[in-house]
């Protein structure tokens, strides 16, 4: 399935290809009992419930759904761990860079995936939504780097939370009527790594993109402390690269079996940039958000998601990209962010 070498694994096609018709069994079991109580609605509900990040208490929701997220609690302090410590500091040494990157190269990657922005497309949530979707995902990512919120608790309800509303959206998905099997098992094990390396490997590579220097020792600590993450949303442990050449091999491998163009990427991705050109004050810097998709994605990618070519915006990128000072002006930068402000250390 997949070969061992001394520096790595790497991860065949046929070895990938079982994990794209690969749920997560524990968290679709307690969707399917909430849906044979209550059907729709039940399911329906719970999702208001999910999506609200701001909500952590689940003295409300059925013994199911309660004794789940409760049962994902550890007793272990994560943060004796030192990886996993160093992890989150390394996050907020660089947490308004990789602000900007989550926008403008984590999200557009995953949505080069065809398949599994099939998903996304079909829900309408980040179509109809996506400002509020971006805050959703900008809740999770500063409310999980708050050290606090692992001693007491809260953060094993966070990203419990994201693993039932990954099987919530699963079943809705299969319920729909409008998925088809040749795409896989919809939030399959496959995406969901793939997903997990977009707010791991990729924003590493992106930082390295900016020029911003990074060592050894802090790469390793940001991709297990994202393993750490993964492996709590129910992403199976041979799907957790160990190392960045194994991250590497794995994007590699999940891009050339799933990027391509499709109707899905091109129609997140317009919408991403639509809600990100919103916030710029200014109508002439209005291209500059694509432009910094393309720098980072690459032209091969970004054409296939259909990003809008920025000739003069897209050069100046390049040249600024090689300053020593545009990455001190990016993380200068002060967003008028709810998010940021509610999770500011």
């Amino acid at each position: 399935m997949h070969k061992n070498t001394l520096t790595g694994r790497a991860f065949s096609d046929a070895f990938l290809e079982l994990y794209r018709h690969l749920g997560d069994s524990v968290a679709d079991e307690v969707i399917e009992q909430l849906a044979i109580q209550g059907g729709f609605p039940a399911v329906g509900t719970l999702m208001k419930f999910l999506t609200d990040y701001e909500k952590l208490d689940v003295d409300d929701q059925s013994n199911s759904v309660r004794n789940f997220i409760t049962s994902q609690i550890h007793t272990t302090n994560l943060l004796e761990n030192k990886e996993f410590a160093n992890g989150i500091q390394f996050f907020w040494k660089h947490f308004r860079v990789i602000s900007f990157l989550l926008g403008t190269y984590s999200l557009p990657y995953c949505y080069a995936g065809a398949n599994g922005a099939q998903v996304l497309w079909l829900s309408e949530r980040i179509r109809t939504k996506t400002i509020q979707r971006l805050e959703e995902t900008g809740a999770f990512v500063f409310g999980i780097m708050q050290e606090k919120d692992w001693i007491n608790g809260l953060n094993f309800r966070r990203v419990a939370k994201i693993r039932l509303l990954h099987a919530a959206i699963r079943w809705f998905t299969l319920h729909s009527g409008k998925w088809n099997p040749t795409w896989g098992h919809p939030v399959c094990q496959e995406d969901m790594a793939g997903t997990n390396l977009s707010f791991s490997f990729i924003i590493l590579k992106g930082l390295r993109k900016l020029n911003i220097s990074i060592s050894t020792a802090e790469e390793n600590s940001f991709l297990y402390f994202w393993n750490v993450i993964g492996r709590q949303l129910g992403l199976q442990e041979e799907l957790l690269p160990q190392n960045m050449l194994e991250a590497y091999r794995l994007d590699r491998a999940i891009a050339k079996r799933q990027f391509r163009t499709s109707e899905a990427g091109i129609g997140l991705t317009s919408a991403l940039l639509k809600a990100i050109e919103q916030q710029i004050p200014s109508p002439g810097l209005q291209n500059i958000p694509a432009a910094h998709m393309r720098f980072f994605l690459g032209k091969e990618t970004a054409d296939l998601l259909g990003v809008p070519q920025a000739a003069w915006e897209e050069r100046f990128v390049k040249i600024a990209m090689q300053s020593t000072l545009f990455p001190q002006l990016l993380s200068l930068q002060t967003p008028d962010s709810p998010v940021l402000e509610r999770y500011w250390r």
